[in-house]
């Protein structure tokens, strides 16, 4: 009779733990858009979440931890433990067929990130200077905007969208490239370019160089 209850106790344990979690996230992004990662501390962060310094390095961890946890919500868009790969806008985009389509989920997908992450691009760009850790999650996020851009032209290429002469490595830095959030930064955030704008530029350029002729989004 005592298993119910043991379940719903550790229940309430994980949820209050990922209450605190999304806190201390929630308070160490909030402070590092405003005030930057070198003067924000963990003693601001943790009386922002209401929680000790203590719970701050257990629950999460240093700085850099707490940069990262801020830049993977920022490309997830919430703080659900499900990888970007099993999502359903990466699974929309896997199952298209049609080239145009497969490409207009895909800009649809990374102007969404770019949306999110870019605000903090600046603060990641400067923690990069003066931590190596910060320097590290910088050169992984990279990493997996390449792995992501190659996945996607190899959907491509496999539904006979890439235009003639073009590979699938050219292809991949050309979308790699353009995942980037600084392009959404100057455009957008200072350029003042609309949200809209900035994906029918994305979409253009990118089906002006690497779809085939004929798959064009109209």
């Amino acid at each position: 009779m005592s298993q119910p209850s043991r379940h719903y106790s550790s229940e309430v344990r994980d949820e209050q733990a990922r209450r605190t979690r999304r806190a201390i996230g929630t308070a160490a992004h909030d402070l590092f858009l405003a005030q930057g990662y070198a003067a924000t501390t963990i003693d601001a962060i943790a009386a922002a979440a209401h929680v000790s310094r203590r719970t701050v390095f257990n629950s999460v961890g240093g700085k850099a931890a707490l940069l990262r946890l801020a830049l993977d919500w920022a490309v997830a868009g919430d703080d659900e433990p499900v990888p970007l790969a099993e999502r359903p806008a990466v699974k929309a985009i896997q199952a298209e067929s049609d080239p145009r389509r497969a490409l207009a989920l895909w800009v649809q997908m990374i102007v969404g990130i770019a949306a999110r992450v870019a605000p903090l691009e600046v603060v990641l760009t400067a923690a990069a200077d003066t931590d190596p850790a910060a320097a590290e999650l910088v050169a992984e996020a990279a990493r997996g905007r390449m792995f992501g851009a190659t996945e996607f032209v190899r959907l491509l290429a496999s539904l006979g969208g890439l235009a003639e002469g073009v590979t699938e490595q050219h292809a991949a830095d050309l979308c790699w490239s353009l995942m980037d959030a600084h392009a959404y930064r100057l455009l957008v955030l200072e350029r003042g370019w609309t949200g809209a704008e900035f994906a029918q530029w994305l979409s253009d350029s990118l089906a002006a160089v690497v779809l085939a002729r004929g798959t064009a989004p109209g």
